[in-house]
């Protein structure tokens, strides 16, 4: 694929996440999964998911949105599972039985990602397993009741860190999976945003050319546990880039690069305020949060800049 993706050919190619399956409306995952397939369209793909919102409301029985090969893993192996199924090709491929340029792709969400999956995913990095693996982050365990994941933010309320008398929603900051990634030394590394259309599709276009294992992070908000309007999910995406909260970056062989920097950094709280899950930060007892959480990202920001600018 060309590096200047054209809207009108995308426009013109299949959508392999078919309409009909029972995501809510305004979900984030399929939007990201339609991007991810779209641009990997190119090469025959293989998809794995573990159990999640994505898999449970795309695949009900005897019926399936997906129109490639698709696995349906447990929730701690996708990557197990694809890794796999990515050296049975290998082998098959050195037979001479399958000629064809495959490609593997995981999408999994932040709880099998962050937490549960984990160590099957830090495997199958380490052993340089040629796939991608794409995770939507949406900042919780979703598909079972809400409930705090690694990746849920500071001060968030969700239902096992419920904001009252006693906490204020969640104490602890979000793991960056990103960096533990990039950490693993890895083809390529990156975030993204479905906001940023264009950006999403030239890292996920980018990865699949690549061999090698890769990693593709991506802001995915769900109004359910965001507490959010249906209609705000790429407004709060967007917000999550322009705040910083969610820099788009990608490491590739070990260098970094910012790949949008806002040219007016918003303040967090143009974030927080669209959701229901934080409206408890803003009773005066609870604003030390949203400083903290502003003064954090401002570090990280900073951080990510410096990072560059060693390879500028």
């Amino acid at each position: 694929m060309a590096a200047e993706l054209q809207l009108k050919e995308l426009a013109q190619r299949k959508v392999l996440l078919a309409p009909g399956h029972r995501l809510c409306a305004g979900c984030g995952a399929p939007i990201v999964a339609k991007m991810v397939l779209l641009a990997a369209s190119d090469y025959p793909v293989v998809a794995a998911s573990p159990t999640g919102c994505l898999e449970v409301s795309t695949c009900i029985s005897d019926y399936t949105a997906w129109e490639i090969p698709w696995i349906h893993s447990a929730f701690e192996n996708a990557a197990a599972t694809l890794a796999g199924v990515e050296t049975m090709y290998r082998a098959l491929k050195k037979k001479g039985k399958i000629d064809k340029e495959i490609k593997f792709i995981a999408i999994a969400g932040d709880g099998g990602t962050y937490d549960i999956g984990i160590q099957s995913l830090s495997g199958a990095m380490e052993r340089g397993h040629d796939l991608l693996y794409v995770c939507y982050d949406n900042g919780a365990y979703m598909n079972t009741g809400i409930q705090r994941s690694g990746a849920t933010p500071l001060g968030a309320d969700t239902t096992t860190s419920p904001a009252g008398s006693v906490i204020p929603g969640k104490t602890q900051r979000r793991k960056d999976l990103t960096k533990i990634m990039a950490a693993h030394n890895i083809t390529y590394t990156a975030q993204a945003s479905p906001s940023h259309w264009s950006d999403l599709l030239k890292k996920v276009s980018k990865a699949v050319s690549m061999k090698g294992p890769k990693f593709i992070n991506v802001i995915t908000p769900c109004h359910r546990g965001w507490r959010a309007r249906v209609e705000d999910t790429i407004l709060l995406a967007r917000l999550a880039v322009q705040t910083c909260y969610w820099p788009l970056y990608e490491v590739e062989n070990g260098i970094t690069r910012v790949t949008y920097k806002p040219r007016e950094k918003k303040p967090i709280e143009e974030f927080l305020k669209l959701q229901g899950r934080f409206k408890h930060l803003f009773a005066p007892e609870n604003e030390w949060i949203i400083k903290q959480f502003q003064e954090d990202i401002d570090r990280e920001w900073e951080r990510l800049l410096k990072e560059e600018s060693l390879y500028a």
